[in-house]
């Protein structure tokens, strides 16, 4: 098994998973100061990093051994070979497939979150939903579920996600703009920049009140959002943290 080492973090992962993905890697794994991406062959790659062999091993089924069900309030989020007896609603996601599949700090917060602002027939928007998790959650919990990505490659994968868990959200591709609203409920499991970035766009997400959940920002970063996203209009509703991760809830005012 050949690896390259990329160096960087979550939002290294977020930036690069649909291209390593569509160049053959067959998964990745965040390590400290470090994103590895696997291979079964070398192959020219457009970014910075070192390649490295491992032993001749069955490494996809030793990782897919290794991944645990994650528990995250009412839902685990289980690969397909897994078996599980609790009361939780699964989740059932194939690992590798896109971002997101419940074992990142950001994306157990985000579920978590979710289960405690959805209501049946509300109006959820999952910005960058990746693997589809957080619009399925949604869905899940009785609401009318859309998931948006500007990646098109996601989409189908999403869709395939959504049809195996038995629910039925709305995937389109796109940012924020493209996603008709008004919205009572939008989640977005990006990196902090783009949160400031988006912050006076996710106010127009809304109608005269709705709940916003950012995720995917490291506590070094906490300030930049927060002064961006509540100069536009929200109120802090929750701060959560998990390692050097961050899910902040806000309420439209």
């Amino acid at each position: 098994m050949h690896v390259f080492r990329l160096k960087g973090n979550f939002e290294t992962l977020d930036a690069y998973s649909p291209m390593l993905f569509d160049l053959g890697a067959r998964g990745l794994e965040e390590r400290p100061g470090e994103v590895w991406a696997y291979f079964l062959q070398r192959t020219e790659l457009p970014l910075p990093g070192e390649w490295a062999e491992l032993p001749d091993t069955d490494w996809l089924e030793a990782w897919r051994r290794d991944l645990k069900p994650v528990v995250a309030g009412p839902f685990v989020v289980v690969d397909p070979w897994h078996e599980w007896q609790g009361d939780e609603k699964r989740i059932v996601l194939e690992p590798g497939m896109a971002f997101g599949t419940g074992h990142h700090e950001t994306t157990r917060m985000a579920l978590e979150t979710l289960a405690k602002r959805v209501e049946p027939d509300m109006r959820v928007l999952d910005l960058g939903t990746g693997s589809g998790i957080l619009a399925i959650s949604a869905a899940m919990l009785g609401a009318e579920a859309v998931g948006v990505d500007i990646d098109q490659a996601v989409i189908p994968l999403a869709e395939e996600n959504a049809a195996v868990n038995g629910v039925n959200p709305q995937f389109l591709v796109g940012s924020l703009t493209d996603a008709a609203g008004p919205f009572d409920v939008v989640v977005a499991n990006l990196y902090a920049e783009l949160h400031a970035y988006l912050a006076s766009q996710y106010r127009e997400a809304f109608g005269i009140c709705g709940t916003l959940i950012l995720t995917g920002i490291l506590a070094q970063r906490e300030e930049l959002v927060r002064q961006a996203v509540e100069s536009n209009g929200f109120g802090l509703l929750e701060h959560r943290q998990e390692g050097e991760w961050l899910c902040l809830t806000y309420a439209l005012k």
